[in-house]
């Protein structure tokens, strides 16, 4: 007969500091679900997960996207945070309005001390990710829980309704997104030319930083947005306040790309080195 485990009476008292990701599937292991997992892993942090799609995809691009069943999606929140009860989550892809609502509809029966939302909406070879229809209900529902936002140029400009081009437009873009949530926003600066890429973070009341690192010459770029995101919702996990949690998860984001940029692995963009130097899982 197998053995019984009595919750009440269950005798251990430490437990692994935890993440949730609600994220897509990458198959070619490089992005998404898969990347927030490794990322978390690396970082000590027990990482659990609720898949919101299906993609098809390799270091060559996106060429394909089936979203799993909203009710799926959100019975696999339910079954993590009453379970495991992560002290942080990240949500990266949402396909379409009907699985928002049911992210929203989850994460608002928990108190989690900490939302990272990356709002992925076209992947990196033109295939859109977030359907036509889900703009609005992303808007509403999902970026009022958010602890922070984490998009980079070309979605920054989406949600502001404005065109960046330099300090000073991201400042303007930036402080038009934090009006409009409740939290944090951190516009990622990887798109920008140069040979060193800034990220800013803006609260309500204006700039709470920048993130300076320079230009790492690499070909190994696939799921670096995926990467940091959830790096910076491990940092919230283990207790970093925001400023910092951005801070380490930017010079993770770094060496990540550096230890990862002489390898060959698929035929297009290769993913960073998530395991440059692992820790153990952290305990409470």
């Amino acid at each position: 007969m197998d053995k019984q485990v009595d919750t009440q009476t269950d005798s251990r008292s430490r437990h692994y500091i935890a993440a949730l990701t609600i994220a897509g599937s990458d198959c070619s292991g490089g992005a998404g679900i898969q990347a927030d997992i490794k990322t978390f892993s690396a970082l000590g942090v027990y990482a659990a997960s609720a898949i919101t799609a299906i993609t098809v995809q390799n270091t060559l691009g996106v060429s394909g996207v089936e979203g799993v069943a909203a009710t799926v999606v959100e019975e696999q929140i339910h079954a993590v945070m009453t379970d495991i009860r992560p002290a942080a989550v990240k949500v990266g892809m949402v396909h379409d309005a009907a699985t928002i609502e049911a992210i929203a509809r989850a994460l608002a029966c928990y108190p989690v001390p900490h939302i990272v939302v990356d709002p992925i909406m076209v992947s990196t070879s033109g295939c859109p990710l977030l359907a036509d229809d889900a703009m609005q209900v992303f808007r509403q529902q999902l970026l009022p829980l958010a602890t922070l936002l984490t998009p980079n140029i070309p979605e920054a400009e989406v949600l502001s309704d404005m065109t960046i081009t330099d300090a000073a437009s991201c400042h303007a873009a930036g402080m038009r997104i934090a009006a409009e949530i409740a939290g944090y926003v951190l516009i990622k600066g990887g798109h920008a030319v140069g040979g060193s890429k800034t990220d800013r973070l803006y609260g309500a009341d204006g700039l709470k930083g920048e993130f300076t690192a320079a230009t790492v010459a690499t070909p190994n770029t696939h799921g670096t947005g995926c990467t940091l995101s959830a790096a910076i919702a491990a940092y919230l996990a283990l207790g970093h306040p925001i400023e910092e949690a951005v801070a380490q998860a930017k010079t993770y984001m770094t060496q990540a790309l550096v230890a990862g940029s002489d390898v060959a692995i698929g035929q297009g963009r290769g993913p960073v080195n998530h395991f440059f130097s692992p820790l153990p899982l952290f305990k409470l």
